[in-house]
């Protein structure tokens, strides 16, 4: 803290978070979108089991450092604010229903950045100008009225609810849910052929809880001067774009810090497996569709409070109320952008 900012130790913290989910990514093809196609049109649930055993870890590891006093969950957002059921889903649904027609998520869109993909770059750029357009600029007004937000005055968390009803520990109960996770990944069995898929899913969990741990510890040693959250990659892009441009919308913080990191692992995982390329929008009608989804996942994003990371992994890892619902929301957004879009392309 002596030799550097506050900021700049949680932009370090996010950076090796998102290095890691960059690799993901790239090595081990972690993609929602990725693992929805799979699962439905291929038959495969491998990609989509690696989100079990993710989950399973991030949950796991998030209430053990609570209960260990090092992460206070009415710190995060996520706890601070009153859950609205309805912005979960229609913000899940617009970005589910977004990330079908531009092809990627945030997320996957960043790694593809790292691999030269200049219309993953295109994608991100929209997705970070329409989310801090609904955050903060002429559609904040709009999204305040349809979905108003208020301090939480009870506990948001699934946990939290189970624990008072039954009187178990919270911790018991987060372990269990934990574990059915895990279980329910690992007993798929293309999934447990797959050494390497398991090997990311863990590291995606641990680079989850790596920045509850790491903007907790200097949330504490800055005395509040940094917020405590993990990663997410909606109203990030858009501060992240900000900061790049201005060096305002917070300064250096953990969300620049992890969207660089997930450029940086899409870029070296893609030269591990000598796929980088740089690649181009040949079809006018395709970037339009693309530019389009990613305007949808800019304002669903912020909606929902978060994308299939922020939502999916960081606050689902918590357990808070929203993450089961918002991710709901998205997978049947997605799956009817899907079939919009395959059923476009069948001939008449």
């Amino acid at each position: 803290m002596e030799q550097l900012s506050a900021g700049l130790l949680a932009a370090l913290v996010g950076l090796g978070g998102g290095l890691v989910l960059g690799l993901a990514a790239r090595l081990g093809d972690f993609c929602t979108l990725g693992a929805l196609e799979a699962a439905i049109y291929g038959h495969n649930q491998t990609r989509l089991r690696m989100w079990g055993v993710a989950l399973g870890v991030a949950i796991i590891g998030t209430f053990s450092l609570a209960q260990l006093g090092i992460l206070d969950f009415k710190a995060t957002f996520y706890y601070a604010l009153d859950w609205n059921p309805l912005a979960s889903i229609v913000g899940g649904l617009m970005f589910g229903y977004g990330m079908a027609y531009s092809g990627n998520c945030a997320f996957s869109s960043l790694a593809r950045i790292g691999g030269g993909d200049l219309r993953a770059l295109v994608a991100v750029i929209v997705i970070g100008i329409f989310s801090y357009m609904t955050l903060g600029g002429p559609l904040a007004p709009l999204r305040i009225f349809l979905f108003p937000e208020h301090q939480a005055e009870s506990m948001q968390g699934i946990a939290h609810l189970i624990s008072a009803w039954t009187s178990i520990p919270v911790f018991a109960v987060a372990l269990v849910i934990g574990l059915a996770f895990l279980v329910w990944g690992l007993a798929y069995k293309g999934l447990r052929m797959s050494g390497g898929s398991i090997f990311w899913a863990v590291m995606v969990g641990f680079a989850i809880i790596s920045g509850w741990l790491g903007t907790s510890l200097v949330n504490e040693a800055s005395l509040g001067a940094v917020d405590v959250q993990s990663h997410s990659y909606t109203a990030p892009l858009g501060r992240s774009l900000i900061f790049l441009m201005t060096s305002t919308a917070g300064g250096i913080n953990f969300s620049v810090g992890s969207v660089a990191g997930v450029i940086l692992g899409g870029f070296l995982g893609s030269l591990i497996k000598g796929h980088f390329r740089w690649e181009a929008c040949e079809d006018p009608q395709e970037l339009g569709r693309q530019m389009f989804g990613a305007a949808l996942m800019g304002v669903g994003g912020v909606v929902a409070l978060g994308c299939t990371v922020g939502q999916g992994l960081s606050a689902f890892s918590t357990l808070t109320f929203s993450a089961p619902v918002v991710m709901i929301s998205i997978t049947i957004g997605a799956i009817f952008g899907l079939r919009r879009l395959v059923s476009g392309f069948q001939p008449d």
